[in-house]
């Protein structure tokens, strides 16, 4: 299995540099790159750099390359990683990709953060590239859900059922 990751920013890949003015953060290299760094994944993956912003600012342009990004591509096992606040609605635009599993997550804290969520929550959104067939889903809080079934509590933060 080969799995092509994508890269779009958000919370799991933020690092927090020296800096007076703007956004008090920054878009780092791919966190998923780091956590696969330290375990010896037994698949191969290619990793894209294909837009290092906050979720919030995600347009529906950005969300047109990045569908033709993943109809472009070879592989048919997409990870994408994205900031929580807008991933269902990116999700959704995707539902409709044939031939594809893609899966969305992030974290709610930044993945170089001792105490983050994002090695959890790749390790859920890999094993489900692993076992899911073709479509959509955003992986989360250790769930995985249909893209077209799941929305963000506003009170909890959490995804869930919608």
């Amino acid at each position: 299995m080969k799995i092509l990751i994508i890269q779009t920013g958000g919370t799991i890949d933020k690092d927090y540099p020296k800096t007076t003015n703007g956004y008090a953060f920054e878009i780092d290299q791919p966190a998923v790159l780091r956590v696969l760094e330290q375990v010896a994944p037994g698949f191969e993956y290619e990793c894209i750099e294909l837009m290092k912003k906050d979720s919030l600012d995600i347009t529906e342009a950005d969300r047109k390359l990045l569908r033709k990004t993943i109809i472009s591509a070879e592989a048919t096992k997409i990870l994408i990683t994205h900031g929580s606040d807008t991933m269902p609605e990116t999700a959704s635009f995707l539902s409709n990709v044939q031939g594809k599993t893609i899966v969305l997550t992030g974290a709610y804290r930044p993945e170089r953060f001792a105490n983050s969520d994002a090695a959890f929550n790749i390790g859920v959104a890999i094993g489900s590239l692993n076992t899911l067939e073709q479509g959509t889903f955003i992986a989360m809080n250790g769930l995985v859900f249909p893209a077209n079934r799941v929305r963000k509590n506003s009170v909890t933060g959490k995804f869930e059922y919608q």
